[in-house]
């Protein structure tokens, strides 16, 4: 019995090595080179639309417009919003329709590397991923994979698929309103139409624009010297 439990926990110290060690390769690959596809995308099947455009080819007010509309402090947090999460917590105490509480960073990094599911094992993966990448990447490298792989309608993946998608723009021609219409449908993109707004819709890019201008404009952003 001894014997065994020594093996076993040989495999498994021998096991997380691998898991650290190719976690962080993976993770620093990523950092200069550009995501291939996701498992999101995957699953999406061959026909779902997708465009990458590095940050120097994409509107700063769509970076403005996510932040302002998921996670105001990600220019000064480490991944995660501890001030959300606490408020979440005592809302979903109440409420039988939970809050999250998910920093972009967070949903990076599920997007990037993880797959969309909500067991405890994903999130405690996606806590890990997302420390790495705040370690390792720069907010701009975030907020640039962040842009280019997360679902923003049907069959639509990342900005410049979006912008031709719904106003047949390119990501760096982006007004601030349009902006804020794609990055209100990020909750339910599927049943977003930013192109073809409902009065909800219209009403949240309304607020979003309001929150992007309270912000400060793009010089809220902690890159944005030599953007826009």
């Amino acid at each position: 019995m001894k014997n065994f439990l020594k093996r076993a926990w040989k495999f498994s110290l021998k096991c997380a090595c691998w898991f650290v060690a190719i976690s962080v390769a993976w993770v620093l690959m990523y950092k200069w080179v550009n995501p291939p596809t996701t498992v999101l995308q995957l699953l999406e099947g061959k026909d779902h639309d997708r465009h990458w455009v590095d940050m120097d080819e994409m509107s700063q007010k769509m970076a403005l417009a996510v932040v302002a509309s998921e996670d105001q402090r990600f220019p000064e947090h480490w991944g995660f919003d501890t001030e959300a999460i606490a408020k979440a917590i005592e809302y979903n105490k109440t409420h039988s329709k939970t809050r999250g509480a998910s920093t972009i960073s967070q949903q990076c990094a599920k997007n990037v590397f993880l797959w969309p599911s909500r067991s405890w094992v994903r999130k405690g993966m996606e806590v890990w991923f997302t420390a790495l990448i705040e370690l390792f990447w720069s907010k701009e490298r975030i907020m640039e994979v962040y842009l280019n792989v997360i679902e923003m309608g049907p069959q639509t993946f990342g900005v410049e698929a979006a912008g031709q998608k719904y106003f047949n723009v390119s990501a760096t021609k982006l007004t601030s309103a349009q902006a804020a219409l794609i990055a209100g449908g990020l909750p339910s993109p599927k049943k977003s139409n930013p192109g073809k707004p409902s009065n909800y819709l219209r009403k949240r890019g309304q607020q979003i624009q309001k929150q992007m201008r309270q912000l400060g404009g793009v010089a809220y952003l902690p890159w944005s010297e030599s953007k826009d």
